[in-house]
């Protein structure tokens, strides 16, 4: 779930640049933490702001080679550190002076079209989806998992209605030889019995696959509330979303801790009055015609922020019960 997802010209192209400067405002200065750097775009234009610093992260070790090139304009301004976003609570950052954390959860176009990495059904590649630092594989997925733990990944990961037919007719096929991605997308073609002539009929699958195999959900949720508790009062967490299951999280995340009192082990409850965030703006923000007329995958991205009200690193938060049952089917990795 990282980087901006960028047009079929190797350009890349940070999705909502001008958004996202608008809201964290790095102007006024501070520390800011790009929790998906990918190829830099969000990390150079806050860099652009003298009195600001970057701290960038991200999985793929392919983003240390632009990341490195950077350093070298910036080096006293700016470090990258090639570890998961939802790890930011090894980085001892509870007191320095956290201003904005940015989430681009898309893909770049140089991800997608790696075919070593596999991300893409057209692309002739593995069947891999690992984006770094990575347990398993999706041929390790496909090959190995039982029907029903693959029929729940493509059902609750893709939402893809015909995953039992999928499943049972990939238990079938691996039983006479190994599934990779050709082979799969040839049972998936197979099996779909309703046909949608706009959307590859693979879309689904392989967007549930690299979900599972990256473990996006727990990532995404571990990440959030590691970022609200570096966050500074008055900081900004901006996310921008590029599928309805992670926008749903990170809407429930930000409502719930808006609406409800939040709780820190070590305050009194009677000094707890306020909630942890407060919401700006209930409605996503969304690219302007002009960008996906430039860009077109910006089409479906949705950014979303909150300020941090209180200044405190811990605080209670349901999220990890909200999306009990997703991280039960992540936890389906475990055996691989």
């Amino acid at each position: 779930m990282e980087a901006t997802i960028v047009p079929k010209v190797q350009k890349h192209y940070p999705v909502l640049l001008k958004e996202i400067i608008s809201v964290i405002s790095p102007q006024h200065g501070g520390t800011f933490i790009d929790c998906t750097f990918g190829q830099g775009g969000y990390t150079k234009k806050i860099l652009e702001f003298k009195n600001t610093n970057v701290i960038a992260l991200d999985r793929d070790i392919e983003s240390a080679k632009i990341a490195n090139q950077l350093k070298e304009n910036f080096e006293d301004r700016y470090i990258f550190k090639n570890i998961k976003f939802s790890q930011l609570n090894n980085l001892k950052l509870k007191n320095e002076n956290i201003r904005g954390v940015i989430f681009d959860l898309g893909y770049s176009y140089t991800q997608i079209k790696d075919p070593q990495k596999g991300l893409s059904f057209d692309a002739g590649g593995k069947l891999n989806m690992q984006l770094g630092l990575n347990s398993y594989s999706a041929e390790d997925a496909i090959n190995k998992l039982n029907e029903k733990e693959l029929e729940k990944i493509f059902k609750f990961f893709g939402d893809e209605k015909e995953g039992k037919y999928i499943a049972r007719n990939i238990i079938k096929e691996r039983l006479k030889n190994k599934i990779d991605t050709k082979s799969l997308v040839e049972i998936i073609d197979k099996s779909k019995r309703r046909k949608n002539f706009k959307v590859h009929n693979a879309t689904k699958v392989f967007q549930a696959l690299r979900i599972f195999v990256n473990k996006e959900i727990s990532e995404l949720i571990f990440g959030l509330i590691n970022a609200a508790k570096v966050l500074k009062k008055d900081g900004i967490l901006a996310v921008v979303t590029f599928h309805s299951l992670e926008d749903k999280i990170v809407k429930y995340f930000f409502k719930s801790l808006s609406e409800k009192k939040s709780i820190s082990r070590y305050v009194p409850v009677t000094e707890q009055a306020e909630n942890l965030f407060k919401l700006i703006e209930k409605k996503a923000i969304i690219p302007s015609d002009q960008e996906i007329n430039e860009n077109l995958p910006s089409r479906s991205a949705k950014l979303r922020y909150v300020k941090k009200k209180i200044d405190f690193y811990d605080f209670e938060t349901d999220i990890l019960n909200q999306f009990k049952k997703l991280i039960e089917i992540e936890n389906f990795g475990d055996k691989l």
